[in-house]
């Protein structure tokens, strides 16, 4: 039986405190405020839903606990009328910096009912701890977590405790995914199969045929032309000022931006090539023109194509970080269609 997650235990929800003690000592305006007391408020930007969808949108949605030790947990995304046939599967970390960001997400749950309906695949969009609070590599882990559920229901003689997933979805066809941190997530939780042939081997019979990396959050202490020139908006989704915040916030203290969890091609790092030659999953890259982590987009494909490992990058013209999940504007609705497609071609082709 699903249980039913209330949005406001989302990795969202304000840590309440009326009288926060001392001064806040790390900032980002209109989404969350750290205090000296360890105190975290983040601000309800972004309206969370619960998983219901409209009949017309062709897709079914139910939530799911994953680990309520660490309260980890998914929505699953799946379309109405390809429920007699078993479909690829996308596991999906949103965005956020790490910080904030919920898969109970209003802007989330539209974008991805949509992918999984006209890509033809079941989503399951993982909600993962949040820094500071639970600094990296706690997202990491509950990505992981988050496959090994997937192989007990998979390997369950009962048909697992979710039935309706082991009927409906095709274990041997499994995307890693996600938007922005949600890719940088995605990308490492690969990096961890990659690294240990004795991951991949625990997690069978599940089979892994490629990553899926929208907008990719990574960082470096040496700055971008694109992070030191490109003109954002006042209201951008991401400013250089806001990712140096994320990266404060998210990684292990006393780290910088060139930890190979912000930067996979810094000096010292030989993970991606680990990675490139143990487990050479297909890679689908998206970026957006107007983004300021376009140039480290682009260097992080030259890097995975010198080191002969298949990939592929879409350029979206005009719009910037995350227009799919935050724009209306008509070409943001174009570009979010053509990257669909995208998605839904590389999916097809390898599944």
């Amino acid at each position: 039986m699903a249980a039913t997650i209330d949005p406001s235990l989302s990795g969202l929800e304000m840590h309440k405190n009326l009288n926060p003690q001392g001064a806040v000592i790390d900032e980002i305006e209109g989404l969350i405020r750290v205090y000296k007391d360890g105190h975290v408020e983040r601000l309800p930007i972004v309206p969370c839903v619960t998983c219901a969808l409209a009949p017309d949108m062709g897709v079914t949605s139910r939530d799911i606990v994953i680990d309520k030790f660490t309260n980890i947990w998914a929505l699953f995304y799946v379309p109405i009328l390809c429920q007699s046939t078993k479909l690829p599967l996308l596991v999906y970390f949103h965005g956020g910096g790490f910080c904030v960001g919920s898969a109970a997400w209003s802007c989330y749950h539209e974008f991805l009912a949509t992918l999984a309906k006209k890509a033809g695949c079941i989503i399951m969009s993982v909600n993962y701890r949040l820094a500071p609070e639970n600094p990296l590599p706690a997202a990491y882990e509950d990505g992981f977590t988050s496959l090994m559920w997937l192989k007990q229901q998979a390997t369950s003689s009962c048909g697992g405790s979710v039935d309706w997933l082991s009927r409906q979805c095709n274990f041997s066809s499994i995307f890693l995914a996600g938007d922005s941190a949600g890719a940088n997530i995605a990308h490492n939780v690969a990096l961890r199969l990659g690294n240990s042939n004795n991951k991949v081997a625990t997690l069978k019979p599940l089979t892994f045929k490629g990553t899926i990396l929208i907008q990719p959050f990574f960082g470096g202490e040496a700055r971008t032309n694109s992070e030191k020139y490109l003109a954002q908006p006042p209201r951008s989704a991401l400013s250089l000022a806001a990712s140096d915040t994320y990266w404060r916030l998210a990684l292990p203290r006393g780290s910088n931006r060139d930890h190979p969890w912000s930067n996979p091609m810094s000096k010292g790092s030989t993970e991606l090539e680990q990675y490139c030659g143990l487990l050479p999953l297909p890679t689908l890259v998206c970026i957006s023109e107007m983004d300021i982590l376009k140039d480290r987009n682009l260097e992080f494909c030259s890097a995975l194509g010198r080191a002969d490992k298949r990939v592929e990058h879409v350029m979206y013209k005009g719009v910037g970080h995350a227009f799919q999940i935050l724009s209306k504007s008509q070409l943001s609705l174009t570009r979010t269609h053509e990257m669909v497609v995208h998605i839904k071609a590389f999916i097809t082709t390898r599944s």
